[in-house]
């Protein structure tokens, strides 16, 4: 089985990941940030290090997904490759840093790809308007993320905004502004009897 949190950056889907890992005995699988070799220089120059950093992900997110898909174990993942390729990757192009011809080369990988992966069984969308997730990026303090352009965040939203209109698996949506699973309980067990409804029809829908 497999589970996916998707979200804006700030939105607190390593949070959720690791709390829902924890409820459910899930095994998860993180976006590969500390040990990313170009996140840092990307934040310092986008139009220098955007194809690099994308082409990082995409490599990462599919060997995720190839070993997602052999194991029997439920898994749940930090971020998905469609929103590397559907969101942050145009994006990038929209703004003027990736090229034409690294966007085609990108988004060809990326088609070829997708013939070989399945939508997730749940995905979980975390939406949060951009003043809450400047609020959390500031809050977790990673020295490179600090540069990260309001006009930025701004464009991912709206693309992940555009991205969950047209999905079409399973599909829980979690309102960050006012969710607080983090530090409320009651907040955390509303996630969790969707959860339940959608994958194991515990619970009727409210």
């Amino acid at each position: 089985m497999h589970i996916a949190i998707a979200g804006n950056i700030g939105s607190g889907k390593t949070t959720l990941t690791r709390m829902l890992a924890k409820r459910y005995g899930w095994i998860p699988h993180f976006e590969p940030v500390d040990n990313n070799p170009y996140l840092e220089d990307y934040y310092h120059d986008m139009a220098r290090w955007a194809f690099n950093l994308q082409i990082y992900f995409l490599n990462k997110r599919f060997k995720d997904v190839v070993e997602i898909s052999r194991s029997d174990k439920a898994v749940i993942q930090d971020r998905t490759i469609f929103e590397d390729a559907r969101i942050f990757a145009p994006n990038l192009h929209d703004m003027g840093y990736l090229s034409d011809r690294d966007f085609n080369n990108y988004t060809d990988l990326f088609d070829l790809m997708l013939s070989l992966v399945k939508l997730p069984d749940l995905l979980i969308y975390i939406r949060s308007s951009v003043p809450r997730l400047i609020g959390n990026i500031q809050k977790r303090g990673r020295s490179y993320e600090q540069t990260i352009r309001i006009d930025y965040l701004q464009g991912l939203n709206a693309r992940y905004e555009e991205w969950i209109k047209s999905y079409k698996g399973k599909l829980i949506t979690v309102d960050g502004d006012t969710c607080d699973f983090q530090d409320s309980p009651r907040d955390f067990g509303r996630i969790a009897d969707q959860i339940d409804a959608e994958l194991f029809g515990l619970f009727s829908k409210e």
